[in-house]
């Protein structure tokens, strides 16, 4: 279930989405029979009980609630002249029961006898418990859902009282970054610099990091088979824009090759073909060094290279034959690091869409035997090295760090007015008054990336827009 799920005016909700909610029957504080989505209930419960040692009680008012209850709401709302304070049926986000209307306890009762110095110390203390409610809720998972100042955002005006569940990793999120749902989820945008395990995907990394934001527009920016480890940087929100700069980006890598055996992966990891005997005396590091340059790289057999519209590692699977792609790579720098017996290791700096396990099986074709990969690291992906990476568990953790576009990418930032915002934002071109090379990072006077341009003549025009 995506907790982050957006029900509003604009996004109805789904049907399909009423099969995935596990809802439990509670109390409500008038002890009337409610149902509330059971994550959402069990992280109230905790909630509820982090506030009672600060001395504030609460309870549910209402939360989930069946299209038939909203639209009799909608209704009285509508007689009363008050449309603008509910949703229409199916744009309520009490639907999905992860919405509850809380209340502090016991209310707060200001009577007529009171004196106006007695009734604003009522009304100062209720406030000062309703921001100590929020700046608890997103250690459990909740959000103000329509808070003061966004309501050209929400839709709605501010509501005190109205806490959603989206999930801590996404609550803590919001909250730092002052956000809506909304916001969050069309605008945000970072790079996390993951450092792969052994004997995990590239694909699992997205899937996790795609759980853990509550956020689907995740890809990674490089492939790494499942036995390599090392950096791999991963784009979520808005950052999946910048993927194709990212993956053009220079890899250092730190392999190590075994002489003397052929596979049909290039690698450990696949079926041996054939071993042969080392012929003494080899020039390793002559040779090595000699492929410092660019040349065409055979693409593997194994790996997901289409031609013809299919992926060459389903011929390899249905053993059928193809021809091999070939591929300009470019190898900028590489050194032996060690060699003992039949093994070496090396470092390589490369370009774009350089395989290391065929340039190991070319080493060993240069050598004249065979040679395979055991093992792979990648240690440096653009600017970002093996040391300022985080592994999956650091990041369930929150212990990491997480960069933004401009952190990632090596272009020149300018702000700029509210004019030549509105110009940006409608991809219009504007003059190149920077003296732009090559693209240029936008953004508005909040801080906020509008967009990336690129040079084009005298002008600069729209390559991304983030609006």
């Amino acid at each position: 279930m995506i907790y982050t799920t957006l029900v509003n005016k604009k996004n109805p909700m789904k049907d399909s989405f009423y099969k995935k909610i596990n809802l439990v029957n509670v109390k409500n504080i008038e002890e009337e029979e409610i149902q509330v989505e059971e994550q959402t209930y069990q992280a109230f419960l905790k909630l509820q009980a982090a506030l009672k040692k600060q001395n504030i009680t609460i309870g549910i008012n209402s939360a989930y609630r069946s299209i038939e209850k909203q639209q009799e709401i909608y209704q009285e709302m509508i007689e009363e002249n008050k449309k603008e304070f509910v949703a229409e049926p199916k744009t309520s986000e009490h639907h999905t029961g992860l919405a509850l209307d809380i209340s502090i306890l016991p209310k707060l009762d200001i009577k007529e006898e009171m004196s106006e110095e007695e009734k604003n110390e009522l009304l100062e203390d209720n406030k000062k418990k309703w921001f100590i409610i929020h700046s608890y809720l997103a250690n459990f998972g909740f959000i103000l859902r329509y808070p003061e100042g966004k309501e050209d955002i929400t839709g709605y005006p501010y509501e005190c009282w109205h806490i959603r569940y989206v999930g801590e990793f996404p609550a803590k999120i919001i909250k730092e970054n002052n956000l809506t749902l909304e916001e969050y989820l069309s605008s945000y945008g970072c790079i996390i610099a993951v450092n792969k395990e052994k004997n995990c995907t590239s694909f699992d990394v997205v899937n996790e990091i795609s759980h853990l934001f509550g956020i689907k527009k995740v890809g990674h920016t490089g492939t790494l088979d499942p036995m390599a480890t090392g950096v791999l940087l991963v784009a979520v929100g808005q950052a999946t824009k910048i993927i194709e700069l990212l993956t053009a980006k220079d890899k250092e890598y730190v392999a190590e090759a075994e002489l003397g055996v052929k596979t049909d992966t290039y690698d450990n990891t696949g079926k041996v073909l054939e071993k042969v005997e080392v012929p003494k005396d080899l020039e390793l590091e002559k040779v090595i060094n000699s492929f410092q340059k660019t040349y065409l790289q055979e693409v593997p057999i194994y790996s997901a290279v289409k031609v013809n519209g299919k992926k060459l590692y389903d011929y390899a699977r249905e053993n059928k034959k193809v021809e091999l792609p070939k591929k300009e790579v470019t190898i900028k720098e590489i050194e032996l690091l060690n060699y003992q017996k039949d093994t070496f290791q090396f470092r390589a700096l490369v370009t774009k869409g350089c395989y290391i396990r065929s340039l190991i099986h070319d080493i060993g074709i240069a050598l004249k035997t065979d040679a395979i990969m055991t093992s792979l690291k990648r240690t440096k992906q653009g600017n970002i090295i093996i040391e300022n990476t985080y592994t999956l568990n650091d990041i369930r953790n929150r212990k990491y760090h997480s960069y933004s576009i401009e952190e990632v990418l090596d272009y020149p930032v300018i702000t700029v007015d509210d004019d030549l915002e509105f110009k940006v934002k409608n991809g219009v071109k504007i003059d190149n008054t920077w003296k732009v090379k090559d693209k240029v990072i936008i953004k508005n006077k909040k801080n906020r990336i509008l967009g990336i341009y690129e040079v084009d003549n005298r002008k600069i025009k729209v390559w991304k827009n983030f609006n």
